[in-house]
């Protein structure tokens, strides 16, 4: 256990390069006084005949006089900044008197999307694709593949460089990145580092890109350890491991082999015992969720599940709010897929013998978005590291914590960087343990 709706305003209102009151400020509590600007930025930096796509930013500004700014880098890749917006207060508490400001990626949120009319604001299913617009959407991406290929994290890191350059002016400047937001702050460090910049915070580093070892390829036996920690922490307790008749593991090989829980639950009980690991209070729940199981009772799961429901709830409440997944399947193929080679069957082999699995690998198989290839700065070291801060989870299933202790070692090279760990904790700490992250 670890411790410690609206609608949009029109483009050309939207269109401003400064920060003006935000168009839907009124009309979320979480978005009071939030302002929003439009900057316009190259499909492809350094070739000025690439054309132009825009970048959408929102600063929550400081309560009294502001000492600085505080860029929070999303995750995903494929999530815009509104994942943030249910978490603006526990941030203002851990940073008290620094404004916010809060960019979408380009490719998600109220910047540029790669399916320009598919993953529009109002079109059938909003910012997220349905239906039809899945092969309108994939067919566009394949009609312009020199844009679609412009969509790489080296052109997100130079817009970056751009957004900052021009909008942070006083006080101190700090950068913090959670999970591909570490990958992304990274490769801006290396290729187009802002010209004013005090601190890094690194929330659930990624491992190296150029790893063999941790990326996503690999995610079902990255999973499949930290869920195995969490069952021997039940076997060496009396009480939990008196639940079964057997031994913790024992039991939980019984209910992933049996073709009828998957029937109970509807789902792939690995894949599912693997989600119940991203949050300490779900994950301390796998031991009574498998008893239920093994009774095919499944209150205990259905009880846990409802855990996560306000904050995905809660990002319902934003049209930006949806991940972008034709984003996240272009980054992921292109960059963190080391075996790019790798078949459903050997995917299929290579869960047998684990107790938690992802999904991730066999979404690595599909075809539908042409990706590009890595560019030099692949795998390149910042040149210097400003002081830096990472965020760490012993327990963290997404970007494992050798992954990330492997990275520090690498990046220490170029600068003073120390690590925190959270003892038990998993994944995006800012969300998952918000005392120990203001802390």
């Amino acid at each position: 256990m670890a411790l410690c709706l609206f609608q949009p305003a029109d483009a050309k209102a939207r269109a401003s390069e400064n920060f003006a009151l935000c168009p839907d400020a009124t009309l979320s509590p979480s978005l009071a006084k939030s302002m929003c600007a439009t900057v316009v930025a190259p499909l492809e930096h350094g070739r000025s005949d690439s054309g132009t796509i825009t970048l959408f930013v929102r600063k929550f500004p400081a309560s009294r006089v502001s000492k600085g700014q505080i860029w929070l880098i999303a995750g995903g890749p494929g999530e815009s900044g509104a994942s943030f917006y249910p978490l603006v207060e526990t941030f203002r508490a851990s940073a008290p008197g620094y404004d916010l400001i809060i960019p979408d990626h380009r490719g998600t949120g109220y910047s540029t999307r790669l399916c320009q009319t598919e993953e529009a604001i109002g079109s059938n299913g909003g910012s997220a694709l349905e239906g039809a617009e899945w092969d309108t959407c994939f067919a566009a991406l394949h009609k312009d593949i020199e844009r679609t290929r412009a969509f790489t994290i080296s052109n997100a890191a130079f817009d970056i460089q751009k957004l900052m350059d021009r909008f942070s002016k006083r006080g101190r400047t700090y950068l913090y990145g959670v999970s591909y937001g570490t990958q992304l702050i990274i490769r801006t460090l290396a290729i187009a580092p802002p010209k004013r910049l005090t601190g890094v915070i690194l929330d659930s580093l990624v491992p190296p890109e150029n790893t063999t070892m941790w990326d996503l390829s690999r995610r079902s036996a990255v999973v499949d350890r930290v869920g195995r920690k969490s069952l021997a922490a039940c076997e060496m307790n009396a009480e939990c491991r008196a639940q079964f008749g057997t031994s913790v593991e024992d039991a939980m090989k019984e209910i992933v082999n049996d073709l009828k829980t998957a029937e109970l639950i509807g789902t792939d009980p690995k894949y599912l015992f693997a989600s119940l690991l991203d949050d300490p209070a779900t994950r301390d729940r796998i031991p009574s969720i498998m008893a239920g199981l093994l009774r095919k009772d499944t209150a205990p799961l259905r009880q846990a599940q409802s855990s996560f429901a306000p904050y995905a709830t809660a990002l319902t409440n934003y049209p930006q709010g949806q991940p972008s997944i034709p984003l996240t399947s272009l980054i992921s193929r292109s960059e963190n897929n080391a075996r790019p080679e790798l078949s459903a069957d050997q995917i299929a082999e290579e869960a047998n013998s684990l107790l938690f699995a992802s999904p991730l690998p066999g979404l690595l198989l599909q075809q539908g978005i042409p990706v590009y290839k890595r560019d030099a700065s692949f795998g390149a070291l910042p040149k210097r590291m400003p002081q830096t801060l990472v965020l760490q989870g012993d327990l963290d299933p997404k970007t494992p914590y050798e992954g990330a202790k492997a990275h520090i070692a690498s990046l220490r090279r170029s600068g003073d960087i120390s690590l925190t760990t959270l003892m038990g904790g998993p994944h995006f700490l800012l969300f998952t343990a918000p005392a120990c992250f203001k802390d």
